[in-house]
């Protein structure tokens, strides 16, 4: 493996390269390790898992009222909602959900479409007794977010997306930006081949230097959770879906939701153009930019994305309280 470990190392000098305007340079601060099982001393967290197609999903929940679903993209886990779950229980059922495959859900042998992912997220969260929900994705769990929305629309009440465009409309333009798009999309076995163990920390130590707050990123957590080859495997096969998500997404895109939306996009990494890329097929879209935040925005501004997010989701009647919450309000 002495040439894949090359291969990756000569890549990530590349990409970091490319994105020297997101990451701030010399950071060496230890990374924050909040807790999982208890976010605060007022809230208390439990873990469970629930039975669904393909397997089973693990979920932390806390918290009572409407359920609010928080849903992690790559390569994290539910752990990226850590250090907001305790402020969004206060007003809501919290159910922080590791996607099929990763974090500690088991690990299906197929079905990473979006649109399959958020039937399996669906199952899971009618199981655990809602039949309504409001959701909040990151990356990933944005675009399973989106298909949940959009094929189950009285069963959404609103949607928050972080940190990323629609797959067929506007995903497609960062392939050129940084190569781990087409890397984690090339199919098997080549990116199992190439990506070691070793490699681990190297290439998603990458991925979080993406971030004007690298200090801020539970990375040693992250890069545990993909230690084990087939959980790396079930990340690429969400990006290995992404062809087919956007010609989905295309097709059905009179399909247009009409709940109210929220495009959340950091200060250093897309600002408001996930906003723009949800409103090529939602009706009401407000767009967000997250102050000092590059692409981890839940981990490097916890205090926003909790404010801007229990006012997005919160009672009719809220007051942003200061300027930068004012797109936040509901």
């Amino acid at each position: 493996m002495t040439l894949g470990r090359a291969v990756v190392g000569a890549s990530v000098a590349l990409a970091v390269a490319l994105f020297t305007t997101t990451a701030s340079a010399g950071a060496s601060a230890a990374p924050h390790k909040p807790s999982k099982s208890a976010a605060s001393s007022t809230v208390t967290f439990t873990h469970g898992r629930v039975a669904v197609d393909g397997g089973t999903l693990h979920y932390v929940r806390g918290g009572s009222g409407p359920a609010l679903v928080l849903l992690h993209g790559w390569p994290q886990t539910s752990l990226i909602w850590n250090p907001v779950m305790s402020e969004l229980a206060r007003q809501h059922t919290v159910i922080a959900i590791d996607l099929p495959g990763l974090g500690e859900s088991s690990i299906p042998t197929g079905g990473y479409d979006k649109v399959t992912t958020a039937r399996r997220i669906r199952q899971a969260v009618n199981r655990l007794g809602f039949t309504q929900v409001k959701i909040l994705g990151h990356d990933l769990g944005a675009l399973v977010g989106y298909a949940y929305a959009r094929d189950f629309p009285t069963e959404v009440t609103r949607l928050a997306a972080v940190e990323t465009p629609l797959a067929g409309f506007g995903l497609e333009e960062l392939y050129g930006i940084s190569w781990h798009f087409r890397f984690n999309s090339s199919p098997a076995p080549i990116p199992e081949k190439i990506m070691d163990n070793d490699d681990v920390s190297t290439y998603l130590g990458m991925m979080f230097n993406f971030s004007h707050h690298p200090e801020a990123i539970n990375r040693e957590s992250y890069y545990r959770a993909y230690a084990d080859p087939a959980r790396r495997t079930a990340g690429y096969g969400y990006y290995r879906a992404f062809a087919a998500d956007a010609e989905n997404n295309k097709a059905n895109a009179s399909k247009r939701l009409t709940i109210p939306v929220l495009g959340i996009g950091g200060q250093y990494s897309f600002g408001t153009g996930v906003a723009d890329s949800f409103g090529k097929v939602a009706d009401d879209v407000r767009a967000v930019v997250a102050p000092d935040s590059a692409h981890f925005v839940p981990e490097e501004n916890p205090t926003f994305t909790s404010d801007c997010a229990n006012l997005f989701f919160g009672p009719s009647n809220g007051t942003p309280q200061r300027p930068e919450l004012a797109g936040c309000a509901p």
